[in-house]
C-alpha cells in the first residue's frame, strides 16, 4: 500500500498493521516510527553562546519540495474542497496520482461523504486509476453503512489475483464480521480459499472475533484453529485472548484452561485480558473455587485486578450464591472507586431476587439509590421483574410509573418491564399509554413485547385484539408459541371466531413444526361447529 504524501515521517511497519479488524485494542503494539528532521535544532546553553564561524553558511530551515509534488499537493487540497469536487477531479486527472486519489477516497470515507466516495471511486475505476488500497479502503467505508454495497464492490473486481488479495479480503470479511453475518463471512472466506487466497494472521483473528458474537461460534472457532499451520500461522498473544474470550462466552472453562497452559508453553506470558477471559468462564457455572485460586495466581505475579476482573468475580459469587461474599466485594468495588454506575449492584439484586431474596435486594436498591449511584434505569428494571415474579404488582406498578417519570428514553427491555407489570397489575389505560410511547420513540416490538401483549389480552377477554396481535407478531417474522396459540384458539372458538382461530391454526401448521394431535383435534371440532367443512376437511387431510 503506497505512502499517501511525503511528510518528513516514516512508517516503519508492514501496511497490514493499520488493518485492526480483530485485534483487541488492549494487545495491539505501537508500529515503530523514525523521524526524518528536516530542520536541526541549534543547541543552546543557559551559561554560553556559541558563535559559528562567518565562513559557515546557516543550515537551511526547511527542504525544498519539488515543483510536481507541490502541484500534487495544492491538486489533492482542491478536490476535497470543492463543490463540484468531478469537475475538478477531471480538470486536475493529469496532475493527480492513484496514491493521491487514495488519499482524497480516505479522507471522504473520513469525513463521512459516502455519496462523493462511491462517486470518486466510480471515476477512478473508469480512468483506470485504481489500486489494492483504493479497493481496501473503499470496501472498509461503505461496509460501515451498506454491507451490500461493499460486497458489490467486491465481486466487482475484475482481476482474479486483484480479488483475493490479503488487504482486500480482510477488508470485506470484516465489514461483513461487523454487521454480524458469520455464516455469509464464513462461505466467502471458503470461496477465497478455493480462489487461491493465503490467509494471514488478520484473517484469521477477523474471523474468530467473529465467532464471539454468535452463538455457538466454539466449534466453529476450534475449526478455523485447526487451519492455522497449514497456513504457516502460529498464535499470539492477540489471537489467544480473542480465543480465550470465545471459550468465555460459551462457558467452555476447561477449555480455556487449556489454552492458557498451552500460552505458556509456546513462551506466551498471559497478561489480565487473559486471564479475565478465564475468569469470566468461571462464571457459568459459579465456580468459586477456580476463581479464587486464579486471583491468587494472578496476584502472586504482580497482575492486579483490574474494574473489569473484580465485577466478573463478582458474577461468580453470585452464581455460585456466596451473597455474604458478593456483598463484601460489591463494598471493596465502591472503596476503589469501581461502583459508580449500577451495574456491579444490578448484578447483586438479580441474583439475590432470583434466589427468593426480596427484600435483600429491595436493601441493595435503596442503598444505591441513596448513595446517588449513576444509572440508566436497568435497577429499577430488576425491582419491577423481581416485585411481578412475587406477585407484588401494586408495587411493580408504582415503581414503573416512577421509571417513566425519571427516565424520559427507554430501551427496549425496560420497556417490556414496564409492560409486563401493567399487564400483570391489569393496568389497561398504563398499558396503552405504553405502546403508544414505543411508537412515540419508534422502538420496534420483538418477542417478548408480542408475548405479554398477547396473554393480557386473553386474559382481559379481548380476543379479537389478540388475534390481531398474533397477526402483527407473525408478519414481523416472530415464532409463534404453540401453548399460547392453543389458548388463543380456543377462545377464539368460544366466541365463535372460527376462522380467525383456523387462521392462527395455519400460522403454526406453516411455521415447519410438528403440532400436537389435541389441537388438530380442536380446530376440528371448532370448524366443526362453525359449519367450515371445507377448512375441517383440509385438517383431517394434514
Amino acid at each position: 500500500m503506497e505512502t499517501p504524501l511525503l511528510v518528513g515521517l516514516e512508517l516503519r511497519c508492514p501496511p497490514h498493521l493499520f488493518n485492526t479488524h480483530s485485534r483487541p485494542s488492549s494487545s495491539l503494539s505501537i508500529p515503530a516510527l523514525s523521524l526524518r528532521i528536516l530542520t536541526p535544532t541549534a543547541a543552546t546553553t543557559s551559561s554560553a553562546v556559541i558563535e559559528l564561524p562567518a565562513n559557515v553558511a546557516e543550515a537551511p530551515r526547511s527542504k525544498r519540495h519539488s515543483n510536481s509534488y507541490l502541484a500534487r499537493k495544492s491538486a489533492i487540497s482542491e478536490v476535497q474542497r470543492s463543490s463540484d469536487f468531478l469537475s475538478s477531479l477531471q480538470r486536475l486527472a493529469t496532475v493527480l496520482k492513484v496514491q493521491d486519489l487514495n488519499v482524497i477516497l480516505r479522507d471522504f470515507g473520513i469525513s463521512g461523504r459516502w455519496q462523493d466516495l462511491i462517486q470518486l471511486f466510480e471515476w477512478m475505476q473508469q480512468h483506470g486509476k485504481i489500486s489494492v488500497s483504493t479497493y481496501s479502503s473503499c470496501i472498509k467505508f461503505v461496509g460501515a453503512k451498506n454491507v451490500s454495497k461493499a460486497l458489490e464492490i467486491y465481486q466487482s473486481i475484475p482481476d482474479e489475483s486483484t480479488k483475493i488479495n490479503v488487504y482486500i479480503c480482510n477488508s470485506i470479511l470484516s465489514c461483513l464480521v461487523k454487521n454480524g453475518k458469520l455464516d455469509s463471512c464464513i462461505k466467502l472466506f471458503d470461496q477465497m480459499k478455493r480462489d487461491g487466497l493465503k490467509p494471514d494472521v488478520v484473517t484469521y483473528n477477523t474471523l474468530l472475533a467473529g465467532c464471539i458474537k454468535v452463538k455457538n461460534g466454539y466449534p466453529k472457532a476450534i475449526e478455523l484453529i485447526g487451519e492455522l499451520p497449514h497456513n504457516g500461522i502460529q498464535m499470539d498473544s492477540v489471537m489467544y485472548g480473542t480465543v480465550l474470550a470465545i471459550c468465555a462466552s460459551n462457558g467452555r472453562s476447561e477449555e480455556a484452561e487449556n489454552f492458557i497452559q498451552q500460552m505458556k508453553v509456546e513462551g506466551h506470558s498471559p497478561n489480565i485480558y487473559h486471564y479475565s477471559s478465564l475468569l469470566n468462564s468461571y462464571s457459568w457455572k459459579g465456580d468459586y473455587k477456580k476463581a479464587d485460586e486464579l486471583m491468587t495466581e494472578m496476584k502472586s505475579i504482580g497482575l492486579v485486578p483490574n474494574k473489569v476482573m473484580m465485577t466478573t468475580l463478582l458474577k461468580v459469587y453470585i452464581k455460585g450464591g456466596l451473597f455474604d461474599r458478593s456483598r463484601e466485594l460489591l463494598s471493596e468495588l465502591e472503596s476503589a472507586g469501581y461502583a459508580e454506575n449500577e451495574m456491579p449492584y444490578c448484578m447483586l439484586m438479580d441474583g439475590l431476587s432470583k434466589a427468593g431474596k426480596l427484600e435483600e435486594a429491595r436493601s441493595i436498591f435503596d442503598d444505591m439509590k441513596g448513595k446517588g449511584v449513576r444509572s440508566d434505569g436497568y435497577a429499577n428494571s430488576i425491582m419491577i421483574s423481581a416485585l411481578c415474579r412475587s406477585k407484588r404488582f401494586k408495587e411493580a406498578k408504582e415503581l414503573s410509573r416512577d421509571s417513566e417519570t425519571t427516565y424520559e428514553k427507554c430501551d427496549l427491555v425496560m420497556l417490556n418491564t414496564m409492560l409486563c407489570a401493567y399487564c400483570r397489575a391489569g393496568e389497561m389505560e398504563s398499558v396503552m399509554r405504553m405502546m403508544k410511547k414505543m411508537d412515540e420513540q419508534a422502538v420496534s416490538p420483538d418477542y417478548n413485547t408480542f408475548h405479554i401483549l398477547i396473554k393480557y389480552f386473553i386474559k382481559e377477554k379481548l380476543h379479537l385484539l389478540a388475534y390481531q396481535t398474533t397477526l402483527d407478531m407473525h408478519s414481523k417474522g416472530h415464532r409463534l408459541e404453540e401453548e399460547l396459540c392453543s389458548s388463543l384458539i380456543y377462545h377464539l372458538g368460544k366466541i365463535r371466531a372460527q376462522a380467525e382461530a383456523f387462521s392462527v391454526y395455519n400460522m403454526l401448521r406453516y411455521s415447519k413444526r410438528t403440532i400436537c394431535k389435541e389441537l388438530h383435534e380442536k380446530i376440528l371440532h371448532i370448524l366443526i361447529q362453525g359449519n367450515l367443512l371445507k377448512d375441517a376437511y383440509i385438517v383431517v387431510k394434514v
